[in-house]
Order: C-alpha cells, then sequence, then structure tokens
C-alpha cells in the first residue's frame, strides 16, 4: 500500500520567508549602492527636497522619539537640571594653582568613572580657531557638489576621506549623517591633500587639540593615581584624527538616528559641538541630552581608554538624535593612531591590576580594535566584549 505524500508546509515556508529576505537584501543592497555612488550624502537628497525618509535610513528595530525643541521655560528648567549633573572640569590656572589642579583631577577622577564625559572649560583653544573650524566643517560640505565629490571615497588609506556612514553596507540602516575625517597625527598630511575650503583651519585646530590633549592626558593620569606623564609615555595621545559631521535637516526624524548608539573607538575624545541639540548620552540608563554651552568643549572616554584603566574609566555610550533644524555640525578629534601598524601593545595598565583586582582584557593593538570595530560596525553592542578575558 502506497503512502500519502504530504506536502511539509512547513519546510515551504521556510524557504519562502528565506527567500523573501535575500531579495530585500538584495534590494537594499542596491539602493545602497545606488545612493553611495551619487557621492553627494545625505545633504544631496534634501538639495533635492525629499518629504520622506529613504528606507535604507529607517531603523527596523524602534520608533525613535524625535529631538523637539522646547519651550524657552522648558528649556531653561532642563539646562538648569543638567548643567546641574553634567560634569565640568575648569582648566583654568591647573598649572600655577595647586589647589585648582587637585580640584581637576578629582573632578576627572569621578567624571570618567561614573558618566564617561564631562565639560571643559578654560581649555585654551582661541574663539577665533574655534568659530573658524566651524565654519570650515561648514564651508567643506557645503561646497558646490562637483568640488565636493573629488573627495568622496571609502578608500581609508587616502590622507582625507569624505563619506555618509563608515558602514554603510554593514549596518542595518544607515545614518542621517554625512562626515569626512583625515589623521592629522603621528604623520601630518601633506597640506595639498586637504580641501583648499577648510585645509588651514584644520592644521590650526588640530595643533591646539593636540596641545589640549597633553594638559587632559596629564590630568588623567593622576586621577589614576599615575605620575603626570604616564598616559603620553605609552603613546595614548600620539595620533589625532579629525572628523568634520554635517547632520541635516531631517523631514522624518523619529524613524532614524544621526548618529547610532556607541562608544568611541579610541583613548579620548575632544568634541566641539554647535547650537542645534541632538547628542544625548546613557547614563544611569537614561538618555540624557547634552546642551551646548558657548565656549566648552565635551570630552569623553574611548574604549582604549577603558581597556587600559581596567574599567577605571568608562567608555560613554552616546547617540545623536535626529531634528528637524539642520544642519548640525559638530566637529570630534579622536586620539588614536587609528589604523597604523604600530608594535605597541596596550592592555590593563600594571599598577592598576591585583589580584583582587585582575586584569579584563587581553593585550591588542590598537589597529587590532579599529579593525574589529570597523567590521563590526554601530550595531549598538560594546566593541570592547571581544577582547574580554
Amino acid at each position: 500500500m502506497r503512502r500519502p505524500k504530504y506536502h511539509n508546509n512547513s519546510a515551504s515556508k521556510m524557504e519562502e520567508a528565506a527567500h523573501e529576505l535575500m531579495m530585500k537584501n538584495k534590494e537594499r543592497q542596491s539602493q545602497l549602492k545606488a545612493f553611495d555612488e551619487t557621492k553627494e550624502g545625505v545633504k544631496g537628497l534634501v538639495d533635492a527636497g525629499i518629504t520622506k525618509l529613504p528606507s535604507i535610513f529607517i531603523n527596523p528595530a524602534q520608533q525613535i522619539t524625535p529631538h523637539e525643541n522646547p519651550s524657552p521655560a522648558a528649556a531653561a528648567a532642563r539646562e538648569e537640571d543638567i548643567n546641574n549633573n553634567i560634569p565640568t572640569i575648569d582648566l583654568e590656572g591647573i598649572r600655577e594653582d595647586e589647589a585648582k589642579r587637585r580640584r581637576a583631577v578629582e573632578a576627572a577622577r569621578e567624571a570618567s568613572g561614573t558618566w564617561g564625559f564631562f565639560r571643559v572649560t578654560h581649555h585654551g583653544i582661541p574663539d577665533r580657531v574655534v568659530a573658524a573650524v566651524m565654519g570650515g566643517v561648514r564651508g567643506f560640505f557645503e561646497q558646490e557638489t562637483a568640488a565636493k565629490r573629488e573627495w568622496y571615497t571609502r578608500d581609508y588609506a587616502k590622507s582625507f576621506v569624505y563619506h555618509s556612514n563608515f558602514d554603510l553596507f554593514t549596518s542595518s540602516f544607515a545614518d542621517w549623517r554625512d562626515s569626512f575625517y583625515s589623521v592629522m597625527a603621528p604623520n601630518p598630511p601633506d597640506p595639498q591633500q586637504l580641501p583648499p575650503v577648510c585645509r588651514d583651519i584644520l592644521i590650526t585646530y588640530s595643533n591646539e587639540v593636540q596641545k589640549l590633549g597633553r594638559v587632559l592626558f596629564g590630568l588623567l593620569s593622576e586621577a589614576l593615581g599615575l605620575r603626570p606623564n604616564y598616559l603620553e609615555d605609552i603613546e595614548c595621545n600620539k595620533g589625532l584624527a579629525l572628523f568634520g559631521h554635517y547632520y541635516p535637516a531631517c523631514p522624518e526624524p523619529h524613524l532614524t538616528l544621526g548618529t547610532t548608539e556607541h562608544a568611541d573607538n579610541n583613548f579620548l575624545t575632544v568634541l566641539l559641538l554647535d547650537e542645534i541639540e541632538g547628542l544625548q548620552v546613557l547614563h544611569d540608563n537614561r538618555w540624557v541630552d547634552v546642551p551646548y554651552v558657548p565656549g566648552a568643549l565635551v570630552v569623553n572616554i574611548g574604549d582604549l581608554l577603558q581597556l587600559v584603566t581596567n574599567d577605571r574609566f568608562k567608555s560613554s555610550e552616546h547617540r545623536v538624535v535626529a531634528n528637524k533644524r539642520g544642519p548640525r555640525i559638530s566637529v570630534a578629534c579622536f586620539f588614536t593612531t587609528y589604523l597604523l601598524s604600530l608594535p605597541r601593545l596596550y592592555g590593563p595598565i600594571k599598577e592598576l591590576v591585583s589580584e583582587e583586582n585582575p586584569p579584563k582584557y587581553r593585550e591588542i593593538t590598537v589597529k587590532e580594535y579599529i579593525s574589529h570595530f570597523e567590521a563590526k560596525g554601530l550595531d549598538g553592542t560594546s566593541a570592547l566584549l571581544h577582547f574580554r578575558l
């Protein structure tokens, strides 16, 4: 007696679902490629007058609460509340006044171990330089499209790299942001390899940030109970990469992000913001807005500093919320040697570990960490997990 053949509905549905997913992925990759080949970035979409967000930018996991501008009274109340909590370190007179330096060291210790970021005031970078670098970044992104296109690349060996989303082809959704970066130290680029519209000011501002970096790493060394030059001696401030970010006004900010949640892939970040809000830091499991404060810079601990301090310092998770206002401009300077093939290994500092507090991470090179970070992309998880013992 012949047995009847039963159709395996479950297997068939699985095959259909797999085929549908494959076709969606193929369509998405095609859309990403078309977007990338315009070499115009997100700004090109805005200039074209779009009113709906292209699907490649839609966050599939959740709806994002749009960043709305509060009433003047609400804004003042919120800023007063946040300013009473966000750590601020006044650098004025810390070289000459021992009491001021002790207060700054203690503030750096507390902020780096809890928030993972802080503001600095009286940082020594002239206002004219700050204004000029913001103007230079805006000038690059708002120049004629033809002049800007020639710098568009995903070849990270270039001295100047401009594109939209470094992880465009690997992330689950694209961020509403265009960026450029240039590695300014330890091997500065030939000035002719930088765009004329911002060439001189990128060099000038980078030099100023490097001077500030020596001050900050000195404070952080003392905050760890180490000699002032410790972090500089192990070359935490040897490299510097400058990033210019451009966040155009977004037609549907509740569907995407300006920058996905992440911690920075460096030792330390010095961040310059404009008056349009959007930066948020995760603190005590809630997203906290970082208001613009004229004359102040934001500093945050990166993953590599968390690693060498064996979690004594915290690498801050942060994101940028999209906004109907724009463009929003920011300039981020990363202290890192990035993808240079340098032999130095970084692991938890020997003076900070003991039998009671053993090393939490294995030793790695900066390049090894960066390579993992870039392959992983901004997926909301910590790149440090890969290197934990």
